[in-house]
């Protein structure tokens, strides 16, 4: 596809300005050209005047195939949530339960606006499926565990998932694995996964100091902090996304290398779940690189970047009596181009430049959320809705246009949804009754 977005206004998340009044060149999937308005003339015009183009957001932590638990378990802390809810339930989905949730939260964020994301799941070669039917970019990272047993056949599974869908829909597929946490992987299958990740890409997920539980059961097993546990495993050794790191101490925040090691703040789930606050302003003071996630459905209870980058600016702004703490650019740099960096590609994606690949999302400038026409940095962070965007290019071509996912139907996915969810509910009942009765 050849296009050209003429005369419209563009956010440089790097800067931190609009620059306006600019052509923007869109040729095989990347941003071709950048130039001055009226320029470019050789392609298919775009009236970009009531358009604010803007990296699409990059949700860096995020459980797509647990749509289906969205309003079905909440108000309990962590470990109740887990043990007691998502965790029994989750035992009877099947390929197909994930590949339609899965493509429930794909649609999902790509209509507020995301156009990447880091998954953490497991029949993740059905989430490719899903994804490349959409055409939505994304991380997959499937989650290990060995305390509940069969942690070598995951390993295996992880390792086939390499091969069958790292670069699948000509590169929108990549690969990288996740032990679940410190209180689901022994300290040895830590490092079994560690030495996988440097097989693959050198990248590994995680979730990292969420709770005060984890971090009062690693003091008492360990005598040390999540992090600093898995340091001393050989974390130093990979490109890590932390997931959460709301108890990260100085300590930690000293130890880590910002280089290798990128925070992924998830406000709402952490509210949510009352794991507490973040403190992503001394990570930034400390020199890492924050990015933002939305976790699953089950514990946001959404896929809405532009939410999560509401709730994180006025939740750092909140607890630290200061108004100019994570301020509206910092925010969108997390969604963005921060994001880019914790699943290591920001050459390709997280900000408009020329060469990179054009993943953007159009807001519709005509919306009451930004009128009139003040900062629209600050209208992205504090007012925009996920109904302002109005159009989603993925490697340049249109996923969402005009409010309409372009690929697949969105009634059709909502139905099947609906109608999985009742089937999966009945296995769980015709699976508890089956218990009681022996």
């Amino acid at each position: 596809m050849h296009f050209i977005f003429q005369d419209t206004q563009y956010i440089d998340v790097v800067a931190g300005k609009v620059m306006e009044h600019k052509d923007i060149e869109i040729k095989d999937g990347k941003i071709a050209t950048i130039a001055e308005s009226g320029s470019l003339t050789s392609g298919e015009i775009i009236d970009g005047r009531d358009l604010l183009l803007v990296p699409g957001f990059i949700n860096a932590h995020t459980h797509l195939g647990m749509s289906y638990f969205r309003n079905y378990a909440d108000d309990m802390d962590l470990n109740t949530w887990l043990t007691t809810a998502i965790w029994p339930l989750e035992a009877h989905l099947t390929r197909d339960d994930i590949y339609w949730a899965s493509m429930l939260s794909m649609a999902e964020g790509i209509m507020s606006g995301t156009t990447t994301f880091c998954d953490m799941y497991y029949e993740l070669d059905r989430v490719a499926d899903a994804a490349v039917a959409i055409g939505m970019r994304g991380l997959l990272t499937r989650g290990l565990t060995d305390i509940d047993g069969g942690g070598d056949e995951k390993l295996e599974e992880a390792r086939m998932l390499y091969v069958s869908s790292h670069g699948k829909g000509d590169g929108l597929m990549e690969v990288a694995p996740a032990p679940h946490a410190i209180y689901t992987c022994s300290g040895d299958y830590i490092k079994q996964i560690i030495e996988l990740a440097g097989e693959m890409d050198g990248v590994l997920h995680t979730h990292l100091s969420e709770s005060k539980k984890e971090m009062e059961d690693a003091e008492a097993l360990y005598g040390t902090t999540p992090i600093q546990y898995m340091w001393g495993l050989g974390l130093d050794k990979v490109h890590t996304i932390a997931a959460h790191c709301v108890h990260m101490t100085e300590e930690d925040m000293d130890l880590v290398d910002p280089e290798k090691f990128f925070p992924v703040h998830n406000p709402s789930s952490n509210l949510k779940l009352a794991s507490g606050i973040a403190p992503i302003q001394k990570m930034m003071d400390k020199g890492l690189t924050v990015a933002l996630g939305t976790d699953g459905d089950s514990s946001n209870n959404n896929q809405n970047m532009l939410e999560e980058m509401h709730i994180a600016s006025l939740l750092a702004k909140g607890v630290s009596y200061d108004p100019e703490v994570l301020k509206a650019e910092d925010v969108l740099r997390m969604a963005t181009i921060n994001g880019a960096k914790a699943l290591a590609k920001e050459d390709e994606i997280g900000s408009i430049e020329e060469g990179k690949l054009a993943d953007i999302t159009c807001f519709n400038l005509n919306s009451p959320s930004f009128t009139p026409k003040n900062n629209l940095i600050s209208a992205l962070c504090y007012s925009a809705q996920a109904e302002d965007v109005k159009h989603v290019l993925i490697g340049g071509e249109f996923v969402l246009k005009d409010r309409r996912l372009t690929k697949v139907d969105l009634d059709e996915i909502r139905e099947t949804v609906e109608k999985k969810f009742k089937e999966l509910l009945d296995r769980k009942a015709l699976s508890d009754e089956m218990k009681g009765d022996r």
